[in-house]
């Protein structure tokens, strides 16, 4: 690919600083801290007290590691597609600011870190876990799904539901139950969420050439999905609290979030607005954000009873 020369438009500032933002970009950083949040909160749940360093270290950084590289391949791949689009035509491949050569080496040496660092220092079956996770999502997902189905996020959305399953395997060496709950509820958490972005971006994705639920099947539809999706995500987040693995304080916590999420999935299914959607959209980062939060802080209050009391 053609570099694209530099101009007046380009930052007044040192070329390798550029350079670095620039494949830092690829990595898609704010959703990369997303999933290694989840991860970490995975390995946290896995354990009644305190994750050990050098697991919580290396396990994070893998998974960052590995996660930016799968997002590096998207970007390469989808270059084309993010040209068209406002929301991503900024991306450097989208840009020509770094050529395809580069993109595979860079993606390429992250895949080796990030594998390196979770089988020696962590364990293989995270390793091999967080792999096909990311492979899923960087070219089953990419590849197949995203240009062929307006359901391409339904499916596709379990490689970006594991994080949470990668950090309880990281601390425990096994796939347990709960961590697979964890992954029910952020795979059930993903359409409503990128469905209300994809429904004020919908005419990126028409000029896209991508068969997102809005451009398939139109903004009604689509609404109620989103409303269903979110009444469906508020039940599920109840199944910790059920199965024992949650408290009251969890419980309380997940029935007034999803009250929240349903109520704005009400008024955008009701009255739409590309502003109603902007507010569902930012709505469900920190619905999720907040619920694993809760989570957490329900697990070590548990654990504080019990040492307190000896139990």
């Amino acid at each position: 690919m053609n570099q694209v020369p530099d101009s007046g438009a380009l930052p007044a500032e040192p070329m390798p600083e550029r350079k670095w933002r620039q494949f830092l970009d690829l990595t898609k950083p704010r959703v990369t801290l997303l999933a290694v949040f989840c991860a970490v909160i995975g390995m946290f749940l896995a354990t009644p007290g305190m994750v050990e360093p050098v697991t919580l270290v290396a396990g994070a950084a893998g998974i960052w590691i590995l996660a930016g590289g799968a997002f590096a391949v998207n970007c390469l791949i989808e270059q084309r597609i993010d040209a068209k689009m406002a929301r991503t035509r900024a991306r450097p491949m989208a840009r020509g600011e770094l050529s395809t050569t580069q993109a595979m080496v860079f993606a390429a040496l992250l895949g080796v870190v990030g594998s390196a660092l979770l089988y020696w220092l962590v364990n293989p079956l995270t390793m091999w876990l967080t792999m096909a996770t990311f492979f899923g999502y960087a070219f089953i997902y990419t590849v197949i799904l995203k240009p062929t189905t307006p359901q391409n996020i339904v499916i596709g959305g379990l490689s970006g539901a594991m994080p949470p399953l990668l950090g309880w395997v990281a601390v425990t060496g096994e796939v347990g139950p709960e961590a697979v709950l964890l992954v029910l509820i952020i795979f059930v958490w993903t359409p409503p969420h990128f469905w209300a972005l994809a429904l004020y971006r919908v005419e990126d994705y028409k000029r896209s050439g991508l068969p997102m639920l809005p451009v398939t099947h139109g903004s009604a539809f689509t609404r109620l999905q989103i409303l269903l999706y979110t009444v469906l995500l508020t039940a599920t987040t109840v199944l910790p609290y059920v199965i024992r693995m949650s408290g009251l304080l969890y419980l309380v916590s997940a029935l007034v979030l999803g009250a929240g999420f349903i109520w704005y999935a009400w008024r955008l299914y009701r009255d739409y607005s590309d502003a109603q959607a902007k507010k569902t959209f930012g709505y469900s980062l920190w619905y999720l954000a907040a619920l694993f939060a809760a989570l957490l802080v329900d697990h070590y209050v548990a654990y504080a009873v019990l040492q307190f009391t000896g139990l």
